[in-house]
């Protein structure tokens, strides 16, 4: 289940299920400060609801991936995730892919969905960035805070341990930076032809209801939306019976 790959280079760590044979592979991106672990048991009842197979990844840096190569990120790092992403499907051979991604892992996803389409079947995606808001520099603030007035660093420590401060420090500071007001990949969307289900929380501390009817008006394939009332960022864990329930029909439609 849990193993070691090399990548471009990047060695990663990936849990990956490939007992149900001839069924597509849910391929699952953490947001900016997860992991593997930080999933929990998600990914495996995502896969049991729709008897797909699943691939889990820590990306490089995070979890138990290998640690960072450079600790200073571009305008472009998430395309670049998007073709690591890439690279992993082919080492992995796989030929029938749905993405479900979270927040940096939505992103990455829906740019993956647009230059790599041609093993993509659908993609999920919930906390999706495609632009920066105000909003979202203002989570990410509070977030610095948490990082050294509260628990937030003891907490991520049990998931990247040596690597935390360079987990932290590298998300704080690309989004912080003046250049990074500027990212944005809507060009990307019309591209994407697949079924798309955009997912958010009512109350998303990182970003507005912008985000989501941007996806869903700029995307060339099918979309849908779901709004969840009284929740934030991570509807995997903040709602996960009703996120479970909606992303198993969407994926039995494909």
């Amino acid at each position: 289940m849990y193993r070691d790959i090399t990548v471009n280079s990047q060695e990663l760590k990936i849990y990956h299920t490939q007992h149900r044979e001839g069924r597509p592979t849910i391929i699952f991106l953490h947001d900016s400060l997860g992991c593997i672990k930080l999933w929990r048991d998600f990914p495996e009842k995502l896969g049991e609801l729709t008897n797909c197979n699943i691939l889990v990844y820590d990306r490089l840096g995070y979890g138990e991936s290998a640690p960072f190569i450079m600790i200073e990120r571009d305008n472009n790092y998430l395309e670049k995730e998007a073709d690591i992403l890439n690279g992993l499907i082919t080492t992995l051979q796989l030929k029938e892919v749905i993405f479900f991604g979270n927040s940096d892992g939505a992103s990455i996803s829906l740019i993956s969905a647009a230059k790599h389409p041609e093993f993509i079947k659908g993609v999920i995606v919930e906390g999706a960035h495609i632009f920066v808001e105000d909003i979202t520099l203002k989570g990410i603030r509070e977030a610095a805070i948490a990082y050294k007035k509260a628990d937030l660093k003891e907490r991520l420590q049990k998931y990247h341990g040596n690597k935390t401060d360079a987990v932290f420090m590298v998300w704080n500071n690309v989004w912080l930076s003046d250049a990074f007001h500027e990212w944005n990949i809507e060009h990307f969307l019309s591209k994407i032809t697949c079924p798309v289900m955009v997912i958010q929380g009512e109350n998303d501390e990182f970003g507005s209801m912008a985000q989501l009817e941007g996806i869903v008006n700029q995307v060339s394939g099918k979309a849908e939306k779901l709004i969840i009332p009284n929740i934030g960022h991570t509807p995997h864990k903040e709602a996960p019976d009703e996120v479970l329930e909606k992303s198993m029909f969407f994926i039995n439609k494909l």
